[in-house]
C-alpha cells in the first residue's frame, strides 16, 4: 500500500499507516488519512474518498473558512473543529524576526508549542472525535494539510508509539507534495513583502516537528499526560490507539 492518496482536487493527502513504531512494526493503513481542504475535491475526489472507506471527516478550520466554501451533501459524517478557536484577523507575531535570519524551524517550532499550550482543550475535542468515529477511516484536515493538520498527525502518531524523527519526516512531506505546484493563497498577496512571509510560511522543516514535540514532553512528561492536561480521559486515549496500531 501507498501513503501518498491521490484524491483529485487535492494536494496534500497521506494516509497515517506505514509508520515506522518505536517497538517494531507500523501503523496500520486505511484507518487515519490526514488532508488538505478535502472542500475542494472533484466528483472523481470524493469518489476516491469514498473507496478508501471513510467514515468520518473532522475538519479543523475556522468557521470563515468554511464560510467561503459551498455546502455539499455527503452521506459521510461530518464533525467541525475550529482548532485554533475563534479568527484573529489582527493576529500579529515575530515572524519577521525569523525571516531576517531565514529560520521557518525555529518559527514554527515556537509556534507550534505555543498553540499547543493555547489552544490544548481544542485538541481533545478534536482527538475525541477521532477516536469516537464510527468505523471505518477518519480524515481530518485543514486548508493546506500543514500546521493544523500536521499537529493532529503528530500527536496521534506519539501517542500510537512512532519515534519523534518519523514523526517529523511525515510532516516534512508536505512541502514536498505542494512544491511545485501553483499556491493561490500566495500567488494572491497585495505586496512582494506580503508574498514573502507567505511563502516563508509555507515551509516545513523536520526540525521544527521535532523541537515543538520535544518540548512538550519536556513540559508535561509524554504526549499522553499531555493530552489528559487538555481534557481527554484515558478510554479517548487507548480508542485513538488502538485505531493505529495492530496490537
Amino acid at each position: 500500500m501507498t501513503r501518498h492518496l491521490e484524491w483529485d482536487g487535492a494536494l496534500n493527502v497521506r494516509d497515517l499507516g506505514g509508520v515506522a513504531l518505536a517497538g517494531g512494526g507500523e501503523t496500520r493503513y486505511g484507518v487515519l488519512v490526514r488532508a488538505d481542504n478535502i472542500r475542494r475535491l472533484t466528483d472523481a475526489g470524493w469518489r476516491s474518498l469514498a473507496a478508501h472507506g471513510v467514515a468520518r471527516i473532522v475538519d479543523l478550520r475556522w468557521q470563515t473558512e468554511l464560510d467561503e466554501d459551498p455546502p455539499r451533501d455527503l452521506d459521510i459524517d461530518v464533525v467541525h473543529v475550529s482548532l485554533l478557536g475563534e479568527f484573529d484577523p489582527d493576529f500579529q507575531d515575530d515572524i519577521r524576526d525569523y525571516m531576517a535570519v531565514d529560520d521557518p524551524a525555529g518559527y514554527w517550532a515556537t509556534s507550534y508549542v505555543r498553540i499547543l499550550e493555547k489552544f490544548a482543550p481544542n485538541f481533545a475535542v478534536a482527538l475525541a472525535a477521532i477516536a469516537d468515529a464510527p468505523d471505518g477511516a477518519v480524515v481530518f484536515h485543514c486548508t493546506g494539510g500543514k500546521d493544523r493538520t500536521g499537529l493532529i498527525a503528530a500527536l496521534v502518531l506519539r501517542l500510537a508509539g512512532a519515534p519523534i524523527d518519523e514523526i517529523a519526516h511525515d510532516y516534512a512531506l508536505t512541502f514536498s507534495r505542494r512544491s511545485g505546484v501553483p499556491d493561490s493563497w500566495v500567488d494572491s498577496a497585495p505586496d512582494d513583502d506580503e508574498r514573502d512571509r507567505r511563502s516563508f510560511m509555507q515551509h516545513t522543516p523536520p526540525e521544527a516537528m521535532q523541537r515543538a514535540i520535544e518540548q512538550l514532553e519536556l513540559e508535561y512528561g509524554s504526549v499522553e499526560s499531555y493530552l489528559r492536561h487538555a481534557g481527554l480521559d484515558a478510554a479517548h486515549i487507548e480508542r485513538l490507539r488502538g485505531r493505529l496500531r495492530t496490537a
